[in-house]
């Protein structure tokens, strides 16, 4: 009789095939399904309600997207998926909503702006335009506004730099929650405060406006946000890295220098970006201590000058269509100069980052 023994090679009844719908798990585009479903839904409850505000359509749309993640996702899954489903989804409906306003703004700004944007209104200044008449450009406010931000980019970046290294790396006791206390509260600070106190100075001193007495106030704006930045972002790189260059012996202000601040330089860089951002659109300094001007002065330290931000909203309070088409322009070039900075930002970190082996 003989021994062997016959395999039985087929799979068992209960093992599902790959990619049935046995397996019980929905598909990977099962979410955009979900999504363009309640789009369609509720774009059609709109049409047959006869809604007319698309704000409408876009909500019931999300809460049809969630409600349809939710059923299907306990009818092929089970619930406890289910709520991940619901999540996942509700994290997809805040992103979309914080995303149309931003996308909405761009949009208008690039629709209404590129009317009145060209060579000559790059290159030109108000001189002898009146507010009515089409024609002026923003030159001498573009100026102002690389002046201005860079005097303050320049006061405030070294200086906060250094505070958060002092908070991180030698801080302690009474002194660092002192300066910490009174960076959150400068953090606060209204744009017209800052104004206020460096015009203190201007009348105790006797100085005229001008574009550096403005970067004093943008600086003081900025600087906070650039501490709070760094700080973070020092206290991100490991322990052991320090550690590993103090154990060889390395000073400490050399290992910040030559480990901390080159691992950290990305999101250093990055806070300094944002900071300069925050203070490129300010117009109450600029009113304050700058004054504005129609004319082109490449001097801050003497005289009155214009800026981006002020030069928009002079523009209209003129209120004629002339005037808001330089406005929509301006905001454009406002727009556009933040996002190359941040670009060459990227750029900069991207270079200067350490380089990572295998």
């Amino acid at each position: 009789m003989s021994n062997a023994v016959v395999q039985d090679t087929r799979p068992p009844a209960s093992a599902p095939r790959k990619g049935s719908l046995s397996r019980r798990g929905l598909p990977r585009w099962a979410g955009a399904a979900f999504g363009a479903a309640g789009i369609a839904l509720g774009c059609g409850i709109g049409l047959v309600f006869g809604l007319d505000s698309k704000v409408q359509w876009g909500l019931i749309s999300a809460i049809l997207f969630v409600l349809i993640s939710y059923v299907a996702t306990s009818v092929v899954e089970n619930k406890r998926q289910a709520k991940d489903r619901v999540a996942t989804s509700l994290v997809w409906v805040c992103f979309i909503l914080a995303l149309v306003p931003l996308v909405s703004l761009l949009w208008t700004t690039i629709k209404r702006g590129s009317k009145a944007l060209s060579g000559d209104f790059l290159s030109h200044s108000m001189n002898g335009v009146t507010g009515f008449e089409p024609g002026g450009g923003v030159y001498h406010a573009l100026i102002g506004t690389l002046e201005q931000v860079g005097i303050a980019t320049v006061i405030s970046a070294p200086l906060g730099l250094l505070t958060a290294v002092y908070l991180v790396e030698y801080g302690k006791g009474a002194l660092a929650k002192a300066v910490t206390f009174f960076v959150d509260v400068m953090t606060g600070i209204p744009s017209i405060v800052a104004g206020l106190f460096i015009l203190t100075l201007m009348l105790m001193f006797e100085l005229k406006p001008s574009g550096f007495m403005g970067s004093l106030a943008l600086s003081i704006l900025m600087m906070p946000v650039v501490v709070r930045s760094t700080e973070e972002m020092l206290k991100l790189v490991p322990n052991e890295l320090r550690e590993a260059s103090l154990a060889l012996g390395v000073p400490k202000w050399r290992t910040i220098l030559k480990v901390v601040l080159p691992t950290a330089i990305g999101g250093i860089t990055t806070g300094v970006m944002l900071a300069i951002a925050r203070i490129a659109g300010e117009t109450a300094p600029i009113m304050l201590l700058v004054f504005g001007s129609q004319l082109i002065n490449t001097n801050p330290f003497d005289g009155a000058q214009s800026s981006l931000p002020f030069y928009i909203w002079e523009q209209y309070r003129v209120g004629s269509d002339a005037s808001y088409d330089r406005g929509w322009a301006a905001a454009l070039v406002l727009i556009a100069f933040v996002m190359i900075l941040n670009l060459v930002a990227r750029g900069i970190a991207r270079w200067k980052a350490p380089k990572t082996g295998r």
